[in-house]
């Protein structure tokens, strides 16, 4: 479910540090409304419980159920099944960034981030690919 003005993410991070940097980035720094998740599982109950997010933020590397492998259970639910993804990874290499955006990503961002320009990068990646 995309619109024009970029305001719910769906982020799902299992390193609760992380998440809480990236939510304050998101949040306080960017002026974006958050759900975040400390798994994909979690991530699948927030949208079954009526969580309809604009865009999806995805750790790449988390236990039991990965980035991808959450992307694609999102993907077989209606209300997810076109929203736009960007997913987080250390694994920036050319031959990663390709299998990202073969799954669908809109964009890929690096890890570690730079909390002052997290939000300044997802805006730019939505406005470039969904706007």
């Amino acid at each position: 479910m995309t619109s024009a003005t970029l305001v719910n993410i769906l982020y799902v991070e299992d390193d609760r540090d992380i998440q809480t940097v990236a939510q304050i980035a998101l949040e306080v720094v960017g002026g974006l409304s958050l759900k975040t998740c400390s798994s994909g599982t979690a991530a699948l109950e927030a949208i079954k419980d009526g969580f309809l997010p604009d865009l999806l933020l995805l750790d790449v590397m988390m236990p039991v159920m990965d980035g991808p492998t959450t992307l694609a259970e999102l993907r077989k639910l209606p209300v997810t099944q076109s929203t736009p993804v960007i997913f987080m990874t250390a694994k920036v290499q050319s031959t990663e960034m390709e299998y990202y955006q073969s799954l669908g990503a809109i964009g890929v961002i690096a890890k570690p981030f730079d909390p002052m320009d997290l939000s300044a990068q997802v805006q730019k990646i939505w406005q470039e690919k969904v706007s």
